[in-house]
């Protein structure tokens, strides 16, 4: 009998982690919880019945096709209509520089598995999403952390950490990037900035990862332009989903790029999935259609609107002195930091016992810092809930303040 796997297991399969978002989540099931914690859209912006009579549609009109494998690259009709909605906003692409992923994840992992040798470095913000960090360190890369202001990544900062690591002799491979309302810190980068940075990775040679789950879920403001549209040298790879958009169980998303590195991810895709499921793409494409992707995305916005500002106005009202919060123009988050001497990994378990939870912010920082900042969601609690789980979560930290 065998009585451990870890003689068996790969150096990547020993590295392995659970997430600690996903870890969380298995504590939430307890009555009475106000979950803060993950990045769920609301259930209230799920199209059910719209979905139900497309589903019927398509079952009716092409159910064999609909559901028998599909090429890699993605339903051409599906890929058709993303490209003519990326023209109709500005860029312009073919459907040569577009493919369909299993969600934005899938297209995170795919990067790392055709990019990073071990050893190779990725230039991330800290803080930064975690599920990107869990991506690239499974393949054995290695992550430096350049520090954010109120208008993201440090040009500075970075382009300091890319010499000093070009002088040690290390390989840096890309930057990787959440430009629009980031998670977790709900920053949004100014085009400047953006311009920025992609000079410096002009100048160093390096490719740019683009990750853009929030970019569409804006309440202020104006949008900036995507930094793939920015680029003139065909060194950003873009990527976007319609978790946030639409719905996170269809597992769908695509990615914008140079069609030498799409190639690239189409057969490094045909080992891990051969083709995001026919079936649900085909049902996006006939949503979309039917021009209900911009209707429901109307009422979404409006929605998330009002309960980040809801949230903002709770945190003013009941927050102690010495705690500040990010106030995004969009996403689903915002970003808390505590005084110094508070530590959220331990608040968190006192948070459980109040039946209000969060992520502690120390999951997104690649250098294990971030000990006293928090990721709290507003998207997925109703109003009165949101009220609720902001007083139980300042008194926790009323009486740990009390405490240190």
């Amino acid at each position: 009998m065998i009585t451990s796997i870890n003689q068996f297991l790969s150096n990547s399969g020993k590295s392995m982690k659970r997430s600690a978002i996903r870890e969380i989540l298995k504590h939430l099931q307890k009555p009475g919880m106000i979950s803060f914690a993950g990045g769920l859209p609301a259930p209230e912006t799920f199209p059910i019945n719209d979905l139900r009579e497309i589903i019927d549609e398509i079952l009716e009109k092409d159910g064999p096709e609909s559901l028998q494998y599909g090429t890699t690259e993605g339903d051409p009709l599906l890929r058709r209509m993303l490209v003519e909605r990326h023209n109709r906003q500005g860029l312009k692409i073919g459907i040569e520089n577009l493919i369909i992923t299993s969600a934005s994840q899938q297209a995170l992992d795919l990067i790392a598995k055709i990019f990073l040798d071990p050893g190779d470095y990725v230039l991330c913000g800290l803080p930064s999403y975690l599920g990107g960090i869990n991506a690239f360190t499974f393949y054995g890369a290695k992550l430096k952390g350049i520090a954010l202001d109120k208008d993201g990544m440090k040009p500075d900062e970075l382009e300091e950490t890319i010499i000093i690591l070009k002088e040690l002799g290390r390989k840096v491979k890309f930057i990787y990037l959440i430009p629009d309302f980031q998670n977790p810190s709900g920053i949004t980068i100014p085009e400047s900035r953006r311009l920025k940075i992609i000079e410096i990775a002009e100048k160093y040679n390096l490719l740019i990862v683009e990750d853009s789950p929030y970019r569409e879920v804006r309440f202020d403001g104006e949008s900036q332009k995507l930094m793939y549209e920015l680029d003139t040298t065909g060194r950003v790879i873009a990527l976007f989903t319609f978790s946030k958009i639409f719905a996170p169980g269809f597992r769908v998303g695509w990615v914008i790029g140079h069609p030498e590195i799409l190639d690239k991810l189409v057969m490094a895709k045909q080992t891990a999935d051969l083709c995001t499921s026919a079936f649900v793409q085909r049902i996006i494409a006939r949503y979309i259609e039917k021009g209900l992707l911009e209707k429901n995305l109307k009422k979404t916005i409006a929605l998330y609107r009002e309960r980040r500002t809801h949230m903002i106005t709770c945190f003013r009202k009941y927050m102690p002195e010495g705690v500040s919060w990010t106030e995004p123009q969009g996403g689903l988050f915002l970003f808390v930091t505590l005084p110094p001497r508070l530590d959220t990994d331990e608040l968190f378990k006192k948070a459980l016992e109040k039946n209000v939870a969060f992520v502690a912010g120390s999951s997104f920082f690649c250098n294990n810092s971030g000990h006293d900042t928090m990721r709290i969601n507003f998207s997925f609690s109703n109003k009165e809930e949101i009220e609720t789980g902001v007083k139980r979560l300042s008194e926790v930290i009323r009486e740990e303040l009390n405490c240190k």
